[in-house]
């Protein structure tokens, strides 16, 4: 019904920068929100950033050096990630929140992953 497709990540030194993006495509009538997730080797998956109508939230982790922004008009949401460092290193995963089109109740869809390495 709903996919999402994510780029961006990769290899970085401690101190770089990488930019995620996500563009959902599909049935969807409305997005209500759309974030960044994290999972990192042996934890659970975490909240990193998340976007709705302008209004964004992030983990204590990440505030100050991550930024996540939103194109309505492409559907997509970007992570924009500064002074990396070893522990941000994770698999990040696209999630979104969307009234699907012919519904009237919101779904959450997930995007595969991609994994963000930072190591010198």
């Amino acid at each position: 019904q709903v996919q999402l497709v994510e780029s961006g990540g990769g290899l970085v030194q401690p101190g770089g920068s990488l930019r995620l993006s996500c563009a959902a495509s599909g049935s969807i009538f409305s997005i209500n929100a759309m974030g960044w997730y994290r999972q990192a080797p042996g934890t659970e998956r975490e909240l990193v950033a998340r976007i709705t109508y302008g209004n964004t939230n992030y983990a204590e982790s990440v505030k100050g050096r991550f930024t996540i922004s939103r194109d309505n008009a492409k559907n997509t949401v970007y992570l924009q990630m500064n002074s990396l460092k070893p522990e941000d290193t994770a698999v990040y995963y696209c999630n979104t929140n969307v009234i699907v089109r012919g519904t009237a109740r919101s779904q959450d869809f997930w995007g595969e992953g991609t994994l963000v390495t930072v190591s010198s």
